[in-house]
C-alpha cells in the first residue's frame, strides 16, 4: 500500500516515484490518511498518478484526501478527477 506523509513541492518527486511504483504493482486505491502536509503539488500528484493509472488501463480511487487538497482541486476545477470514493 502506498504510504506518503507529505504531498508538497519538496516531496513531489519522491512521492511521484512511490505512486508510480504502487500503480505498477497493481494498486488501485491510494489511502492518503498518513499525509501530514500538502500544498498545490498534492493536486498535481493526484492528477499525475491518475493519468499514469489510466494509461495502464486502471483508474485510481483516492481515500482520505486531505481537506486542503480537496479544496484546491475544487478551486482548480479538477475535483471530479481526484474525488475520494
Amino acid at each position: 500500500m502506498l504510504t506518503i506523509d507529505a504531498m508538497t513541492f519538496d516531496s513531489a518527486s519522491l512521492a511521484l516515484t512511490q505512486g508510480e511504483a504502487a500503480i505498477s504493482a497493481g494498486e488501485t486505491v491510494f489511502d492518503l490518511a498518513g499525509v501530514k502536509s500538502a500544498d498545490s503539488s498534492g493536486v498535481a500528484l493526484l492528477l499525475a498518478w491518475q493519468r499514469r493509472a489510466l494509461s495502464a488501463g486502471h483508474q485510481l480511487t483516492f481515500i482520505n484526501v486531505p481537506d486542503n487538497v480537496r479544496k484546491l482541486a475544487a478551486l482548480y476545477g479538477v475535483d471530479t478527477l481526484v474525488a475520494p470514493a
